[in-house]
């Protein structure tokens, strides 16, 4: 996975088949291949004229040379007449080239732009129906990075650094051909430099990959400590631990640096040896070019000489550039393996293979059931749990944290696979049941209500997404928040801020109470609802879920016992087991667990 305690396993798993995963980045072109196609025959065609210059332009120098030492007036305007031929055949071959080039970067850009567009959508799509357990292993942001940093790296690389390096390939391999049918002797002196930096260029390549995965995981763990502290910065501020905070993000800084410097380090090493070894052989090419036009009968003429020299600057040029090229198009492959490994995961629609819609009314079975969260499964957070509930009651679940409260909610989400017995609805299995058409007939009021930043109205019509204006507002009605919206100058369309920053407490609880009466649901689960609120807060929210609950099977999780008492059962639940089970008036006289409860909370005893 992509969490940063597995990423020792992840990278010993990416380094096996690296090659497989960044290989399905083609299918993600493979819509696109005729106009990719067409772009890569623009690319040739641009680069294969590109490789014209040296050879006009030397033949160019050539004769102007030439001309200079000719006193004969016939042969004087035959050189001028080459002369103007060869500026003509450039300033043709300079606009051909950039016909082409044009073509090919709006092309490539248009197919770049296309797979990214795709890769985004596929894998936010598999982000957001990957199963619970994979947000308890992965940060957010992590996740976060792995959608803009990687992608950005696939952006630029796509667009441009391909193209350009495949170019500057077709500039070398074009350079060495014309070089051996003008010089054999030259051509090989050059080539004698390429075998040793082309050994180099792989082991360079392999280490700077190894090096920039890292400097990408510590860039995604680093996002993390941003979005931690970010989405947590009340408590931050509470504790005063923002130089703690901000501790933990310079470290992870730090890291980075130390490796993307020790990344340009050692490209720096590369590149100047290469640029040393390339000069070298220019010098010598040019050197040896000098002394073949000397003499009687020189072996080199004048314009073939500097064509050789042009050829040999153009290839050096070349190889200078390809390391970086190299290098990016290595952390492109990086990205685009944490990509993958997102995308080809198995999500909840590979998981959840239940095809089964019956009709939920609300009648649910716990049969034996057992649990251990997928973390942590030598821990049974349930031990053979059994109730049956008919439809319409209100179940309350009570006990001290950690007990398995939470836990029972979460699987009658299905959000985790039990690890023994089984769950019913209506008499059908949860795992034969399609999980859309499950969920579809819940809904939860949580503890903690975070609201999507946009306004109040989007945030109510989440629950039904085709509701009426007049739905929304009888919602909001029905859940005592129609009286605080309408005094907003903008009413259902003011902004809620960043998770609802801008509204209280008790309005938030509200507005998710709203959302959930808009849906609708046959299964309600109110977790801890109104926990967190003033009196005044609580009992306009305990108004509102009173009327949310009617006609419906409830499931109230709460540590106040003063709203439940009205519960047709209460179950106390201590270890993962259910302890005690039965209505209020009968558990007050049990003297059990719920009996001391009530007394230590000074519940009065009549319902």
């Amino acid at each position: 996975m992509l969490g940063p305690n597995n990423k020792k396993k992840k990278r010993e798993k990416l380094s096996k088949d690296s090659i497989q995963r960044a290989k399905k980045l083609f299918s993600y072109l493979k819509p696109y291949r005729g106009l990719f196609t067409i772009g890569w025959v623009f690319l040739v065609l641009s680069s294969s004229i590109g490789l014209l210059f040296p050879i006009l332009m030397g033949q160019l120098l050539g004769v102007e040379s030439e001309q200079s030492s000719s006193m004969q007036g016939a042969l004087n305007m035959m050189n001028v007449n080459n002369v103007t031929t060869y500026a003509i055949a450039l300033f043709i071959m300079f606009a051909t080239q950039s016909f082409f080039s044009f073509f090919r970067v709006v092309i490539f850009t248009n197919v770049t732009e296309n797979a990214l567009r795709d890769i985004r959508k596929d894998a936010f799509k598999q982000l957001i129906y990957m199963p619970m357990d994979f947000f308890n292993k992965n940060k957010v942001g992590e996740l976060t990075s792995r959608l803009s940093a990687d992608i950005e790296k696939l952006q630029e690389t796509m667009r441009t650094t391909v193209a350009e390096f495949f170019r500057q390939l077709v500039m070398i391999a074009g350079s060495v051909t014309f070089l051996l049918y003008i010089s054999p002797k030259l051509a090989l002196i050059m080539l004698a430099t390429v075998p040793v930096m082309a050994i180099i260029a792989v082991f360079f390549g392999r280490f700077i990959k190894k090096l920039s995965k890292k400097a990408q995981d510590e860039a995604a763990a680093s996002n993390g400590v941003i979005e931690e502290s970010l989405m947590g910065i009340s408590n931050v501020k509470s504790f005063t631990n923002e130089l703690f905070m901000l501790g933990k993000y310079v470290k992870s800084v730090t890291n980075i640096r130390a490796l993307n410097v020790k990344s340009g380090l050692w490209r720096g090493v590369f590149i100047s040896f290469l640029i040393f070894c390339m000069s070298g052989a220019i010098v010598i090419v040019v050197w040896q070019g000098l002394l073949m036009t000397q003499g009687a009968n020189p072996e080199l003429s004048r314009g073939d000489f500097f064509t050789c020299m042009l050829l040999t600057i153009m290839m050096g040029m070349s190889f200078g550039s390809i390391p970086d090229m190299y290098s990016s198009i290595q952390k492109a492959i990086g990205a685009t393996e944490n990509l993958m490994n997102i995308i080809y995961s198995k999500n909840e629609k590979n998981l959840l293979t239940g095809t089964n819609k019956p009709i939920i009314t609300g009648k649910i079975s716990f049969s034996t059931v057992s649990f251990s969260y997928p973390q942590r499964k030598d821990i049974e957070v349930l031990k053979g749990i059994n109730f049956n509930i008919t439809k319409n009651q209100t179940i309350a679940l009570v006990g001290p944290s950690g007990a398995g409260k939470s836990t029972i909610a979460s699987l009658l989400f299905n959000y985790y696979p039990i690890t023994g017995g089984t769950i019913q609805f209506d008499g059908v299995s949860i795992t034969d049941i399609e999980i859309e058409h499950l969920r579809s007939h819940m809904a939860i009021v949580p503890q903690e209500v975070i609201l999507f930043g946009g306004s109040i109205k989007e945030n109510i019509v989440f629950g039904k997404l085709d509701a009426t204006a007049e739905q929304i507002i009888e919602a909001a009605k029905q859940a005592n928040a129609w009286e605080f919206i309408s005094t907003f100058p903008d009413g259902l369309e003011t902004e809620v801020g960043d998770r609802g920053i801008q509204l209280s407490g008790g309005q938030k609880q509200r507005i998710a109470i709203a959302r959930a009466i808009l849906r609708d649901p046959k299964i309600l689960i109110l977790d801890e609802a109104t926990s967190a609120l003033d009196s005044e807060s609580e009992k306009l929210v305990q108004e509102a879920l009173t009327k949310l609950m009617a006609g419906r099977t409830s499931f109230v999780i709460a540590h106040r016992l003063s709203t439940i008492r009205k519960a047709d059962n209460i179950f106390v639940i201590d270890e993962g087991i259910i302890k005690e089970a039965g209505r209020h008036d009968d558990l007050i006289t049990s003297n059990g667990i719920y009996a001391n409860l009530v007394d230590l909370q000074g519940v009065s005893v009549t319902s």
